[in-house]
């Protein structure tokens, strides 16, 4: 009897630690706006109308949608088509700096505004992204500065 619990409990453990392993899955709107839904379903309330690049984090996928997590830690369902594998972040504060190289000691390129999505151009090297915004400028960002990665 005591083996059968203890097998229990180390499946019960293992499960855990796979879903603490679990890797965030980002996505961002493709290139159209797309409507947001309360339920996996165009019948469903529209509860927001994202803009194009916004990025989400897919929390699950249901047939052909995604229930995605926006920066704001709202929860809603996306039709699956509608998102792009094209990584961007958003930035959560106003004057974040955007960097020429990965250094807080470096020139600063341009600064934006809170809500601003920038396209990632290389993935995080020690807490720096390198981003582009839609004009074009591009530089480095501290991770912890945008929502998305």
């Amino acid at each position: 009897m005591k083996s059968v619990h203890l097998h229990g409990v180390v499946a019960l453990l293992s499960l855990c630690a796979i879903g603490q392993a679990h890797a965030l899955d980002y996505k961002s709107i493709g290139a159209a706006p797309a409507v947001l839904y309360d339920a996996p379903s165009q019948r469903g309330r529209k509860v927001f109308v994202a803009p194009r690049n916004m990025p989400v984090e897919v929390i699950l996928t249901y047939g052909e949608w995604s229930k995605v997590r926006d920066a704001s830690g709202d929860l809603s369902w996306v039709e699956s088509r509608l998102l792009d594998a094209k990584h961007h972040v958003i930035t959560k504060a106003a004057g974040t700096r955007v960097r020429s190289t990965a250094d807080d000691t470096a020139p600063v390129v341009f600064t934006v505004d809170k809500s601003v999505i920038l396209e990632v151009t290389e993935s995080s090297t020690s807490g720096w992204i390198q981003v582009r915004h839609r004009d074009g400028q591009g530089g480095f960002v501290r991770a912890a500065d945008v929502w998305g990665e």
